[in-house]
């Protein structure tokens, strides 16, 4: 496994060495003064003139980059001129609350994901296949911003059981915290709970149409046994790729997610950077995000890895 690791680690610094370099080049593109833009419209010269010195603007681009990536691995990211603060803090605050916001949503996938997989392979009611055929085809159809207000409107409004809105720390009121989750995890983990779903759905029923399987239902194993003991662990490796896939859809729509439920996580710190073009801000999370990626996904290699030892043989 070690060494199937130092054999994945070189794609991986790769991707990140050029999302880096596309995320600085596109920045740059960008039409505009970022000096400007981040000292504000009555802002002085001279003030300008310092925003765009501690940027290093007036370097070469391959200067300014090197300053980029320098400034990272030291952990120095500099002052938000637009928001307010140290970069560090910023997206330090925010990434608690998008990786309980992901954290949440993943567990919601994994459950969802497998009552749906395992009832629509198994269940021999017309009536549960077809409705769980009906909520995964919603859950995909239906974007997040549509099911966010529909799910705001029942719970919170007609039913008053949840709050619409906001988020409270588990450290201070894990109860309470709970509640203010719930409806965007919910809201963030269907469509990839969908897609996981008929996923594992597919994949155990072609583990049951296997002829060991059949030669076992014939000797009177239980099906339960069957199921638990052989098929879905031969259905599980192809999973965990898709699973690790679908965490970074999560991390994407948590963007989205946590507008809608006011959730003050690295979606809201990004929209505003993006709004105020506060490019420190927005080059950093960015970056961040890819990593992140990245690291799920040479994570969910090293498991696939695990669950079927013919990929480190190869």
């Amino acid at each position: 496994m070690r060494s199937y690791l130092l054999r994945r680690l070189p794609s991986a610094l790769l991707v990140l060495f050029a999302a880096s370099f596309l995320i600085f080049a596109i920045l740059r593109l960008v039409p505009g003064d970022p000096a400007t833009s981040l000292a504000g419209p009555d802002a002085s010269p001279a003030t300008v003139a310092a925003i765009r010195d501690r940027l290093g603007l007036d370097a070469p681009l391959l200067s300014q980059y090197a300053h980029w990536i320098g400034s990272l691995l030291t952990g120095d990211l500099g002052p938000s001129y637009a928001i307010g603060g140290e970069v560090s803090d910023l997206i330090g605050d925010g990434l608690g609350a998008t990786t309980e916001l992901t954290l949440a949503a993943l567990l919601f996938v994994v459950v969802l994901g497998t009552a749906f997989g395992i009832l629509g392979a198994t269940s021999r009611s017309r009536w549960i296949r077809s409705a769980i055929r009906v909520t995964t085809t919603a859950a995909l159809a239906v974007p997040p911003f549509v099911s966010g207000v529909l799910l705001v409107v029942l719970f919170a409004v007609a039913l008053g059981v949840l709050p619409p809105g906001g988020r409270v720390a588990f450290l201070d009121a894990p109860d309470l915290a709970a509640q203010y989750l719930l409806l965007p995890a919910l809201c963030l983990a269907l469509p990839s709970a969908a897609v996981l779903g008929r996923y594992l759905k597919d994949g155990i029923e072609r583990a049951l149409a296997e002829d060991y399987i059949r030669t076992a239902t014939a000797a009177g194993i239980a099906p339960r046994r069957l199921l638990w003991r052989h098929a879905l662990p031969g259905a599980l490796p192809p999973v965990v790729t898709l699973l690790g896939m679908q965490t970074g859809h999560l991390l994407g729509g948590a963007v989205l997610v946590e507008a809608i439920f006011a959730w003050p996580g690295l979606g809201q710190l990004a929209e505003q950077g993006l709004q105020r073009r506060d490019y420190p801000v927005v080059q950093d999370l960015l970056l961040l995000l890819v990593a992140v990626f990245v690291v799920v996904q040479l994570l969910t290699d090293l498991v696939y890895a695990w669950l079927d030892p013919r990929i480190r043989w190869e």
